[in-house]
């Protein structure tokens, strides 16, 4: 297995870096999007694709190792601005505050962005101390489809309206202290993990 991008031991370089967590069960052309997307917008120098050992959400029925899901997020990525990690399962993190937490700890001359889709957002407030996790690093909403009213009318987006930034002011999240989020209005790309796992079974049948 090829080494981790990611040291889990940290280091002290200097960029915009934008964290996209996920199963990544398996990642597709939609995470590529996203990444891109935030890449321009936000103006980041990199997108860490950050492979879940194990989503405390998800079932594990249907999860595939995490080796297999690591390999399917790095054929979608380049290695350079795009960078495919399981750096989480090195840390021993399974909930995203602590994640975050680690790595702004270990990387501290970093500018971090957190990116979640409209979906994410809606269901924010059944995550572990979702309160601690929106003050460890700025955030930035992408849309997904279905998701953005209902998103942006939900009781984290009501709780943190003060923290909001205007969409035209992206590009200085990086350099704003949590909390401090934006909601990024771009083109939604349909691709979904659960319908290409359909797919491929009953391509298997």
């Amino acid at each position: 297995m090829q080494p981790d991008p990611i040291p889990r031991f940290g280091d002290r370089r200097r960029m915009r870096v934008g964290l996209l967590g996920g199963s990544f069960n398996p990642a597709h052309a939609g995470h590529l999007h996203v990444a891109k997307l935030a890449l321009a917008r936000l103006g980041l120098e990199q997108v860490w694709l950050l492979v879940s050992p194990g989503n405390p959400l998800k079932p594990a029925r249907g999860m595939a190792p995490l080796a297999e899901r690591l390999a399917s997020a790095r054929k979608i990525s380049d290695g350079r601005r795009v960078v495919a990690t399981a750096v989480e399962a090195a840390l021993g993190t399974r909930f995203t505050v602590d994640t975050l937490r680690a790595l702004r700890q270990k990387f501290p001359c970093v500018r971090f962005v957190w990116l979640m889709g409209a979906d994410n957002l809606v269901q924010l407030p059944r995550w572990r101390n979702w309160k601690k996790l929106v003050i460890c690093m700025p955030f930035a909403v992408l849309p997904r489809p279905s998701y953005n009213p209902r998103a942006l009318a939900g009781l984290a987006a009501r709780r943190l309206r003060p923290a909001r930034l205007a969409a035209r002011a992206a590009k200085i999240l990086p350099g704003q202290d949590a909390p401090s989020w934006v909601f990024l209005p771009t083109p939604q790309h349909h691709a979904s993990a659960t319908d290409i796992r359909r797919r491929m079974t009953g391509e298997n049948r």
